[in-house]
């Protein structure tokens, strides 16, 4: 039985800025009810106005596969809506796209496909919901420059994120998508000239920018009447949120393997500046170390110690559900292979298992979990196995249980493995300041240790 829409009041709000307005975007923590607010604005459109007629949405895989059409079952407002689920094969994909149907439903990884089928039909959808908007904040991605080309044709735009990225840079392509650049200008290259200097550099190559004084309020006021942004913590009463750190000791043998590993890598670097790719590919060395295993040169797999697998182990005997974010392919191998009742989150039906109690550990990589994907009624504790250097990422994935609906406290568990790179790590997600920035620093003070001594 579909369940009576009582709109908040900012629900209400964020409804009557998508009748209003041609083109928005609404920054909606995570929670706050994005799809559900987008669904019955869309009702209306489409039988009290009759402004529009085929609504075309752009969502991460998952929640293509599951969230909007389990959102518009749920609710007595929306069940009206027939969703045609453009997923599949390309077969399928083009008989889904012909399906008679109010919603047209694609992943983003197909928008290429997509805007190449439409090319001889560009009007065939006059509205555009971007699920996740902050998946176009690459402008020189495929799936930005194929949506740019037949932006023009829509005639209302709304873009949904709970964070447009990690930086202020991330902001242009989004909203050049709305506006065609006229808030922040019609190239990357003018946005960066007009509001970024140099940060680091070396001769006359930039490899990054930082906001000139003022440039994050100039930048705001300039989109104010397109982009609206709202916090769970002003609006929801949620549960309590413990974050508790589990400092993860390796054996005098597992120590003496992580240290040498960690000098062969640092030293193999070439010498000179150490740019933004070499300090990942190093970084994410360590991070599998430090998580027990690394993938060699021929992709095999070097086992260096299970001491993250016995502190999950710990966890779990508890007897609670648990959610668990890995990082590399070797994680989710080991955790399948010791805990033989987990399951990985694939399907649509693992998220419906997952929420009706019957998973009690669901594993999966938090780039694939981390948008819309309500997993709050299935278990309220986390444990980050393998963390992410992404500020987003970690803020997205841990929304799928500390978010509206959630009737526990929530606790979320890290595992940080001492001596490591783990430690920066959650120091800089403490101080949500991780990114690019921080993860440089880091591969910084190993070489300097390595190659100096210094600590």
């Amino acid at each position: 039985m579909a369940n009576m829409f009582k709109p908040h009041s900012y629900q209400e709000f964020a409804i009557k800025k998508i009748l209003e307005l041609p083109e928005l975007a609404l920054f909606l923590d995570m929670g706050l009810g994005k799809t559900v607010c987008s669904l019955v604005a869309v009702t209306q459109l489409l039988w009290d106005y009759f402004s529009v007629s085929k609504v075309l949405i752009i969502a991460p895989k998952k929640v293509a596969e599951s969230t909007w059409d389990s959102e518009t079952e749920k609710w007595d407002a929306t069940q009206q809506l027939k969703i045609s689920k453009i997923l599949g094969t390309a077969s399928e994909r083009r008989k889904a796209l012909a399906a008679d149907a109010d919603i047209y439903i694609i992943n983003r990884d197909n928008v290429v496909w997509l805007m190449e089928q439409l090319h001889w039909r560009p009007t065939m959808f006059d509205m555009l919901i971007l699920d996740e908007s902050s998946s176009f904040k690459n402008p020189q991605a495929k799936r930005f420059k194929a949506l740019r080309k037949v932006r023009p044709y829509f005639g209302k735009v709304v873009e949904l994120t709970g964070t447009p990225g990690d930086k202020l840079m991330d902001l242009w392509a989004q909203i050049y998508l709305l506006d065609g650049g006229k808030r922040l200008g019609r190239t990357i290259t003018e946005y960066r000239n007009r509001w970024f200097e140099a940060d680091k550099s070396n001769g006359y190559v930039v490899y990054s920018y930082k906001p000139k004084p003022g440039a994050e309020q100039e930048i705001y006021a300039a989109i104010s009447d397109i982009a609206f942004s709202m916090s769970a913590a002003d609006w929801l009463e949620l549960p309590e949120r413990i974050d508790n750190v589990i400092n993860i000791e390796l054996g005098p043998g597992a120590r003496s393997r992580y240290n040498e590993l960690e000098r062969q890598m640092v030293l193999e670097l070439p010498e000179g500046e150490i740019t933004a790719s070499t300090a990942a590919v190093l970084s994410n060395k360590l991070l599998q170390m430090a998580n027990g295993a690394v993938y060699d040169e021929n992709k095999g797999v070097i086992d260096i110690h299970d001491e993250k697998l016995e502190a999950l182990k710990e966890i779990a005997e508890v007897g609670r559900p648990i959610l668990v974010f890995y990082a590399y392919k070797h994680d989710r191998d080991r955790l399948l292979k010791w805990f033989s009742y987990a399951q990985e989150l694939k399907k649509p039906e693992d998220v419906d298992n997952w929420n009706a109690g019957k998973t009690k550990m669901l594993i999966t990589h938090p780039a694939s979990a981390g948008y819309g994907l309500n997993l709050q009624a299935g278990g309220s504790t986390i444990v980050w196995f393998g963390l992410t250097w992404s500020l987003e990422q970690y803020k997205q994935a841990n929304a799928r249980l500390y978010r509206q609906g959630q009737q526990q406290a929530v606790i979320i568990h890290h595992l940080v493995t001492k001596g490591t790179v783990d430690e920066q790590v959650m120091l800089a997600l403490q101080r949500k300041n991780a990114g690019q920035a921080e993860l440089l620093a880091a591969v910084k003070a190993r070489i300097k240790k390595y190659r100096t001594g210094v600590e």
